[in-house]
């Protein structure tokens, strides 16, 4: 093993090269364009959709390739432009496009988006612990209710600590809560298949389109564009790259097929074990872990891999926790967004209060999971308003790529997408089909009243999207701005 004397040479990530200089005489840190597919791979995949699509059988490879054809690539190509030619994220992009209140609108929707994300996420941490000590309780509501209000206030202690060790956990549940547990699951799909054993949905060729009953049998695809949230994130590192035009490309379109990969193939092999009338949307992929092992006589698996899937699960949900909230809480110094309660940090450096306030919304949204007798359908609700209010912010941002093309021509990209019009056009129209989409219930729904549906989605997407951040934008004072931020009175 080499070593160095130099703490930043060692501390350089894998793939990077160090030997260019930059204007200022420092060196300038160069990966791979393998090293950023691998990097947005471990950013957007998940196994936590599975079972969505696992229901359509083999027409989930139709309901993942679609949105990421028309979604999935124009976002990080987008995404890849703006971010070689402007820093500051979303609101700095749209805020030049389209002004600064979009701007807010935009970055405010990055926010909001995650107080009915996790809602979900902990609904399905909820049915996946319920596997290690008892099944039954995966689809009761109460539980559900209790387990969401719990852990998410765990994370607010933990995170308003400002731990350390938050910072690695991504990593770590990568390996220990996808890859791991999704190679298992599809060897042992394979192998299930192998020994003869018949598929539990049909594998056909002719059912690779999902069967047409109307919006409905489509509308599980509006989940898929919540899995692709974020392609756009690793857009920062275009300018990281040797040979940008050429190399982020090919980065994009590896990192695709990687992240459809780990999307098809667990789905398929769900679908390979467990009929999709028997199937949870919270706890099929546990379904279908217990089914496997059930059948190679090796049951007590099913609880090693719950806890694997919790943790993993419980680490993202750390790494989310106080980031969106504090780039908001750090804009909203500046331009005063928010009232000055909102805006404080404790001595931790944590948003303290706003993560609080948003606890208040999430645990009324949990305590909803208590009145239902589906769990399922409370989690899919609360998932298309995830997806709707992260939409608003794309297409805010699919509108300023082309906007800033014809205002600021001039400014440096390190990438540019080719055709960007129709790239991003096509991103938009995408991205309002979904949102439209949303607002139809699907066929699993089976008889449920469509007034709750619509009530509480496009509640949701109205009340926290749309109506907060206008009242926030209407009220706001300049007394709000943070004083390290306030121009000295008589100051052009």
């Amino acid at each position: 093993m080499t070593t160095t004397d130099d703490p930043a040479e060692s501390a350089r990530p894998a793939g990077t090269d160090p030997t260019a200089l930059q204007d200022d005489g420092t060196r300038r840190q160069f990966i791979s364009w393998l090293t950023l597919a691998f990097m947005t791979t471990a950013s957007v995949a998940s196994l936590r959709p599975s079972p969505s699509m696992a229901i359509y059988g083999l027409a989930a490879i139709f309901l993942y390739l679609l949105p990421a054809v028309v979604f999935l690539l124009p976002t990080a190509l987008v995404g890849a432009e703006l971010a070689s030619g402007w820093n500051g994220g979303i609101y700095r992009w749209v805020s030049e496009a389209l002004g600064k209140p979009l701007g807010f609108l935009a970055v405010w929707c990055q926010f909001a988006m995650t107080i009915a994300y996790y809602p979900s996420l902990l609904a399905y941490v909820a049915s996946t612990f319920a596997y290690v000590i008892d099944p039954s309780l995966a689809e009761n509501g109460l539980y559900v209710a209790i387990v969401i209000i719990v852990i998410y206030w765990s994370g607010v202690w933990i995170s308003s600590r400002g731990t350390k060790t938050i910072a690695g956990l991504s990593s770590f549940g990568l390996i220990i809560g996808t890859l791991i547990p999704g190679v298992l699951l599809v060897v042992l799909g394979i192998v299930f298949l192998g020994q003869g054993n018949p598929s539990a949905q049909p594998m056909s060729p002719d059912h690779w389109l999902p069967p047409w009953t109307g919006l409905a049998s489509l509308v599980l695809i509006v989940n898929n564009f919540l899995s692709y949230a974020g392609m756009e994130m690793n857009g920062v590192h275009v300018s990281s790259l040797r040979e940008p035009k050429r190399e982020y490309p090919k980065s994009m379109f590896l990192a695709t097929g990687l992240v459809l990969l780990i999307f098809i193939l667990p789905a398929l092999a769900i679908a390979w074990v467990m009929p999709s009338s028997q199937l949870s949307l919270t706890a099929g992929l546990m379904q279908a872990f217990q089914a496997f092992f059930d059948h190679f006589s090796i049951g007590w698996m099913t609880k090693v891999v719950g806890v694997m899937l919790v943790c993993a699960a419980l680490g993202g949900m750390l790494t989310w926790l106080a980031g969106p909230a504090k780039g908001l809480v750090l804009l909203s110094r500046q331009e005063g967004y928010l009232p000055p309660a909102l805006q404080k940090f404790n001595k931790d450096g944590a948003p303290q209060n706003i993560m609080i306030a948003q606890g208040v919304v999430t645990t009324l949204i949990g305590v909803l999971y208590a009145f239902s007798d589906d769990v399922s359908s409370a989690y899919w609700m609360f998932s298309v308003i995830t997806v709707q209010i992260y939409l608003i912010a794309y297409l805010l941002m699919f509108v300023a790529v082309v906007r800033l093309r014809r205002t600021q021509p001039g400014v440096e990209r390190g990438f540019r997408v080719p055709a960007v019009q129709w790239v991003a056009g096509v991103g938009f129209v995408a991205s309002v089909a979904a949102l439209a989409i949303g607002f139809v219930p699907p066929d699993q729904f089976g008889n449920q009243p469509l007034w709750r549906y619509l009530l509480i989605v496009g509640g949701g997407l109205l009340l926290l999207g749309l109506a907060i951040p206008a009242a926030l934008l209407k009220y706001r004072k300049p007394s709000w701005i943070h004083p390290d931020h306030r121009q000295p009175s008589g100051t052009p």
